[in-house]
Parts: C-alpha cells; structure tokens; sequence
C-alpha cells in the first residue's frame, strides 16, 4: 500500500526507550511531524543519515516540527545508537513490523533479510494529514531533507 499526499497517516504506538511509554502519532495530533524510517541501527548510510537531520535539529525545531526516526530493530539497539550518536530525537522501535508495513515502507527482501524497513520520509501535518511521502527502493539513497524543510516551512 503506497501513501498519497492528502491521506490520513496510519496511526502507531511503539516503544522508545526501555522503562518509557510507547510513543503514538495521536498524541501528536496538532503538530507536525517528520517520520524517518531507517533500514538498520549502525549501518553507514541510515548512521549518515540520521546524524544530517541531528546536525540540523534546530532547523526542524524552528520549523516546530516533532522528528522521530522508525526502525525494525529493538528498542534496546536503537537506544545504544542514539546515545552512540548524540541523536536527541525519539528512535522508535517497529520490532513487529506493524508501522513499516502501514506505511508501505517494508521490503519483502533486503539483501536476505525479511521484513526490514525501507528508507522512508513523511511528513504529516498538524490534522494527522500526510504532506509529505518518500519511500526510497535503494537504501544507498537518502531522502530529500531539504524538500522536508521546505514542505514544513509551507504547511500552517
């Protein structure tokens, strides 16, 4: 299933850190929100990523939009990574593959894994509304960020 500008974003709960609550795109309904999924933590290229949108943060926080990276893999490896990297924002963990899916963002095959999230951007406006939607079939290619920017900077 592909998501079009316009549709309303799948909603999920997925945890964050050990001992937290589960974060949920509900309770973040009245913001905007960029959606970043990652195939894998430490890989060169979603590490690469992540850290271009930590090195910008402030432009996103300015843009007064919420940042929170999905991946497949536990929430115990994405919380090693994030503190590994310095990255502040929220890495959630999709373990059962739920979100990945809902968003059309799931390989079926990824270089002999199955069910690894494809590198995907949203961006859902502050109606729950996705504005924004990039789902990339090569991993090695990251996603439009300044089109991100740019999408959040046009949306009220």
């Amino acid at each position: 299933m592909s998501l079009v500008i316009g549709d309303p974003a799948p909603d999920f709960s997925l945890p964050h850190r050990p001992g937290h609550p589960p974060v949920s795109l509900s309770a973040l309904r009245g913001r905007k929100v960029v959606l970043l999924f990652v195939p894998l933590a430490f890989s060169t290229v979603c590490t690469r990523e992540l850290c271009a949108v930590r090195d910008d943060f402030d432009a996103y926080r300015d843009l007064d939009a919420e940042v929170l990276g999905i991946s497949v893999d536990s929430p115990f490896a994405l919380q090693a990574w994030a503190e590994l990297q310095g990255i502040a924002f929220p890495l959630l963990s999709d373990f059962n593959r739920t979100t990945s899916r809902a968003y059309g963002a799931l390989y079926d095959d990824y270089f002999g894994l199955q069910g690894v999230s494809k590198r995907a951007a949203f961006v859902v406006d502050r109606e729950g509304r996705v504005a924004f939607a990039e789902v990339l079939e090569d991993s090695g290619n990251l996603p439009d960020l300044a089109a991100i920017r740019s999408i959040l900077a046009q949306l009220p």
